[in-house]
């Protein structure tokens, strides 16, 4: 089953909550609240009110989805208080690169203890979310042996650069008229939908660090 998460489980508010269980990932109480505003909207709210409190525009930062084919979460039998639960969801959903996100995992364990494996796999998928969000990414749909980047017209990405990917045969590589760019990967070779992910930005790291210096 693919486990979406984004914003820090975007998707819980429409689609995870139903499709786990608000229960079983927010508790009971929490959960029927994100549902009725959607879970980014939801996480995004302290915010905006302080925004509006302040008389500042609220700018709503696109932040890509991700449907990742892996287990993740933070299970409710490991962070019991509700409160603190959907902190960290928020936190590490906001977390703007790869150290803070380990900065939260490591403040997470020393709190409270080491980490079940679905949380240890929810560290790993939003470690992805600040790479993704640096390329425009709406979304991010993965699993074994695919992984499909929704890209924003504002991506740094050129996609005169990616032609040449598309091009090569037998390469796995594809781009839609709408920049739904996707890789798709041999059965041989035996990574998991998060490790797919990180094998596509660094084929396309090149890619970005030529258009930044153009």
């Amino acid at each position: 089953a693919l486990f979406p998460s984004t914003q820090l489980f975007r998707s819980h508010g429409t689609r995870e909550l139903g499709l786990a269980g608000a229960g079983n990932l927010l508790g009971s109480e929490q959960g029927g609240k994100a549902s009725l505003v959607g879970f980014d909207m939801f996480v995004q709210m302290p915010d905006a009110a302080v925004s509006e409190l302040w008389g500042d525009p609220i700018q709503q930062e696109v932040d890509p989805e991700l449907s990742v084919e892996v287990e993740h979460y933070l299970p409710e039998d490991y962070i019991e208080d509700i409160g603190l639960r959907l902190s960290l969801y928020r936190r590490f959903a906001t977390a703007t690169d790869e150290r803070a996100v380990d900065d939260l995992a490591s403040e997470m364990e020393e709190r409270f203890g080491a980490p079940p494996q679905p949380a240890r796999e929810f560290v790993r998928v939003m470690s992805l979310k600040p790479l993704l969000r640096d390329l425009r990414a709406l979304g991010c749909e993965a699993d074994s042996g695919r992984v499909t980047l929704h890209l924003r017209e504002d991506t740094p990405l050129n996609p005169a650069e990616l032609l040449p990917l598309v091009a090569t045969p037998g390469a796995g590589w594809s781009l839609s008229p709408d920049m739904k760019l996707t890789r798709r990967y041999r059965d041989d070779e035996p990574l998991d939908a998060v490790d797919r992910v990180r094998s596509l930005l660094r084929e396309l790291q090149p890619l970005r660090a030529a258009a930044e210096q153009g």
